[in-house]
């Protein structure tokens, strides 16, 4: 194993980006050799530390270490794949070997195949640089002490705080490398980096549970032990005498870290695999009205720190801002170069998925914080936790259940819990009145909190 350079060293790597690159080139070179049309492979390395802490004792301390090289071969316009954790010279030709013969047997694809060139991000010097890495120097010691505080704060809020399902402080970070056999070559190393603790209120029947957590590239940019575990105290607390509340059709308002999830619906429904195989409530959508006429989306997939940066796509396509809603309009699919090429269309650059996104609304004012937009909903249903699957992506249909608070003349009145909130993902989006400046991420989605006009509630 080659040794790795100062810079992987430091951050806990075993090998240097040069030894990656080295193993890719390899790789494809040996799948030429044994006869391949086309090839491209991606080798990577993991490593962190995760801690976990319950009523004020260590319960589990992790350090996890991976690494994998994967190869696609093509034979024409038939694919296989094939993987290894062992880099020797043997296994890897062994791997090109697997994959080469899984193609040879596999069915022909008329749309299998790499990106085009002109697609591909083949100048490295054209790439942005994302401050996407940060590796956090904590041991097992420092890790302990902050889900310890982190812990010990849910507790000194209020007496009422009665139990925990523990606290977890989590490092983690990796780099990578791809390459394929019509020139592109490229990779990177990330970090992403964690706070979390999931306080009980009360006793017997009348307890509740919440959990918070901070999540970042940088640990320096993640909230305090004590400010986590101080929220997820509140919310936890807030939650206690919950009730149920009788059928209706009244508005509904999503907390901002339940709303990226109708975010994250309409992605789904405008995703490739969804589209060409027919089973989305957006096909055939393009260019037509989405969303309410005030909603924009935008995607920025060169926003430093961000959890959905990324110069180019798993492909290796290049990856580009762009207006995906605009005026509740859709401007553009998410789409890979299979699925583009299913489509007769082009490809996006969203092979592995969306990148940053943020949603926003025209008519929104700078006041419209949170408790402005529960006086603007005047009665019904602020929505903050979200349970169980009931989406079906082919018709719209939703059906969740649903816990937050009754708001009765633009103020909370009451907890409320085990109750349905059911709609149509196509309505609910053209039925979005407004969107507060309480913007908060999740993952790589970034939307404040979100009022429908209404949905059907079942209750009691």
């Amino acid at each position: 194993m080659t040794t790795p350079d100062s810079s992987s060293a430091a951050a806990g790597f075993s090998y240097s980006k040069e030894r990656f690159r080295e193993l890719v080139e390899q790789v494809l070179a040996e799948a030429k050799k044994v006869g391949a049309t086309d090839a491209g492979a991606e080798v990577s390395e993991g490593c962190g530390l995760s801690v976990s802490t319950r009523l004020g004792k260590v319960e589990n301390v992790e350090r996890n270490r991976d690494k994998s090289l994967g190869v696609t071969v093509y034979v024409g316009q038939r694919r296989g794949n094939a993987s290894t954790s062992d880099f020797s010279t043997k296994a890897l030709q062994d791997t090109v070997r697997a994959a080469f013969d899984i193609a040879r047997f596999t069915a022909e694809d008329p749309v299998a195949g790499l990106p085009e060139a002109e697609d591909l991000s083949l100048d490295e010097s054209a790439r942005p640089e994302l401050d996407l890495f940060h590796p956090w120097a904590i041991d097992a010691a420092g890790a302990t002490e902050l889900a310890l505080r982190c812990e010990a704060a849910i507790f000194d809020v209020d007496k009422r705080i009665t139990n925990s399902e523990g606290a977890a402080v989590s490092a983690q970070q990796s780099h990578f490398y791809a390459g394929n056999t019509r020139g592109f070559g490229g990779g990177y190393a990330s970090s992403r980096h964690s706070i979390s603790v999931a306080p009980i209120a009360g006793r017997g029947a009348g307890m509740q549970r919440d959990s918070w957590y901070s999540s970042m590239r940088d640990a320096a940019d993640l909230a305090s032990a004590e400010q986590v575990g101080r929220y997820a105290a509140e919310r936890a607390l807030s939650r206690l005498k919950a009730r149920k509340v009788k059928t209706a059709e009244v508005p509904v308002l999503f907390e901002n870290t339940v709303a990226a999830g109708l975010l994250g619906g309409l992605v789904q429904a405008t995703s490739g695999g969804a589209l060409y195989r027919r089973a989305t409530f957006l096909l055939d959508s393009l260019g037509t009205q989405v969303m309410a006429s005030h909603i924009d989306i935008a995607e920025d997939p060169h926003e430093r720190k961000g959890k959905g940066s990324s110069p180019f796509d798993d492909e290796g396509v290049v990856t580009r801002a762009r207006k995906v809603v605009e005026a509740g309009e859709l401007q553009g699919y998410f789409l890979s170069t299979y699925s583009a090429r299913k489509l007769g269309m082009k490809t996006t650059g969203h092979a592995g998925g969306s990148h940053n996104l943020r949603m926003t609304s025209r008519a929104t004012a700078p006041g419209d914080d949170l408790p402005t937009m529960i006086r603007r909903m005047g009665r019904g249903l602020f929505v903050t936790e979200l349970m169980g699957q009931g989406v079906n992506y082919v018709t719209g249909d939703y059906s969740r259940g649903a816990s937050g608070y009754w708001i009765e003349n633009g103020e909370i009145a009451f907890p409320v819990h085990e109750v349905t909130i059911a709609g149509n993902l196509k309505d609910m989006l053209r039925d979005i009145v407004g969107i507060g400046t309480d913007a908060y991420t999740v993952g790589t989605k970034t939307i404040g909190s979100v009022l429908i006009s209404k949905m059907k509630l079942a209750g009691s």
